[in-house]
């Protein structure tokens, strides 16, 4: 049995008190006056932080700054990304590593990572992430989707090599707008979750489509995933439609992803497309958040801080109250690790002991703030500490 405390913690709600570790997870949050034992000094100590959507293979990280160039669909971004594979210094797994060191330098406990599986790329991406992954276990727990996202039906060989992929290490089925990519709706989704069912997996599927159509798309999710009795196994990644249809529509939809337990994931982007975060979790759907795309061929920003996407989603959603930043922050946090199946979790006794410590007097200014990490503990273990791993 291995033991580890840490003095002078403050917990949210719960004043100052210390904390015993054992076998990797928490054992107690009291008093025992030891002096052997790491001072916190009472710095604010919060929940491990969860990332529910990234793009390891697509990172620039660790390169030089370089201006965005990409276009204004989907599609224009798509091919300005593959055309500027070929000249980027670092591989793969270098940007990974990169990319995974400043995850876990913010708190970062565990994260789902998009893949790219196209017929460029093939399984090179998926091989050299999981290489990255390997590099920072017990560090970061990283679980993988397998993500068409040249598209299935469009891209010849891609429902094979995502096959392939599933048996070679990816946790879970992507899949991408299927009218606005593929033109196929039901064509696109028989792939997908005959894959997953195929392999007993998950399902994460991009889908940008907004209005009316991005809606239809919604809902065919939400049958297909009742239907194989996938209830609380699928998640659909930005959802813009939520955003853009009329209220009936919304009210409706909303309803098949509640009754099906299809989870949400937002990054609250930096456009009109802001999902109506608290009007679903208070209709039951399961919402959560990540940051998507960091410093690549889709975005110039981002940072892999889930504090400053809290902050993020509190500001779009106007979460202004302490309250309301807290659900914000849950989205990173809670919500999140529930939707990728990382647990137990949380400042609880039998919950895994991983834990930021930050110079803030509440969660609400934490998220407001976005204070230096002093202290990251991950499984008992500490993993980085004044903004950097050790």
């Amino acid at each position: 049995m291995t033991e580890t405390r840490f003095r002078n913690a403050r917990l949210p709600d719960r004043g100052t008190v210390d904390i015993t570790i054992r076998d990797g997870l928490f054992a107690a949050f009291d008093a025992h006056g030891g002096t052997d034992d790491e001072d916190l000094g009472g710095k604010l100590v919060l929940p491990g932080l969860i990332d529910g959507h990234i793009h390891l293979d697509k990172t620039f990280l660790g390169l030089p700054w370089r201006p965005h160039r990409a276009g204004p669909t989907v599609p224009h971004r798509i091919a300005a990304e593959k055309d500027g594979r070929s000249d980027l210094a670092l591989s793969v797994e270098q940007r990974a590593r990169n990319f995974l060191a400043r995850e876990a330098a913010n708190g970062t406990v565990a994260l789902r990572s998009h893949v790219d599986i196209d017929p460029e790329s093939k399984l090179d991406h998926l091989h050299q992430v999981l290489a990255a992954r390997e590099a920072f276990a017990g560090i970061v727990d990283v679980q993988l989707v397998a993500f068409p996202q040249s598209g299935v039906l469009i891209a010849p060989g891609v429902a094979e090599l995502l096959d392939a992929a599933l048996s070679e290490g990816a946790e879970l089925i992507g899949g991408i707008d299927p009218v606005g990519i593929e033109g196929d709706m039901e064509g696109h989704l028989d792939v997908i979750f005959g894959l997953a069912e195929k392999h007993g997996v998950g399902v994460d599927i991009h889908l940008h489509d907004p209005g009316h159509r991005g809606a239809l798309e919604l809902r065919a999710v939400a049958e297909r995933t009742a239907a194989l009795g996938m209830q609380g196994k699928v998640t659909v990644s930005h959802a813009f439609a939520l955003a853009t249809v009329d209220d009936r529509t919304l009210d409706l939809t909303i309803a098949d992803l509640r009754d099906a337990d299809v989870a949400i994931l937002t990054s609250a982007p930096g456009t009109g497309y802001l999902i109506p975060v608290v009007k679903l979790r208070e209709a039951g759907v399961r919402v959560f958040a990540g940051s998507d795309n960091v410093r690549d061929a889709w975005s110039p920003f981002g940072n892999g801080d889930m504090l400053e996407r809290a902050m993020l989603v509190a500001y779009r959603a106007g979460l202004r109250t302490d309250e309301g930043i807290a659900l914000a922050f849950d989205l990173c946090a809670g919500a999140a690790a529930q939707a990728i199946g990382y647990g137990p979790y949380g400042l609880e006794i039998g919950a895994r002991a991983d834990f930021v410590a930050v110079a803030a007097e509440t969660l609400a200014e934490a998220v407001v703030d976005r204070p230096m990490r002093a202290l990251v503990v991950k499984g008992g273990r500490v993993t980085a500490r004044d903004g950097a791993v050790v």
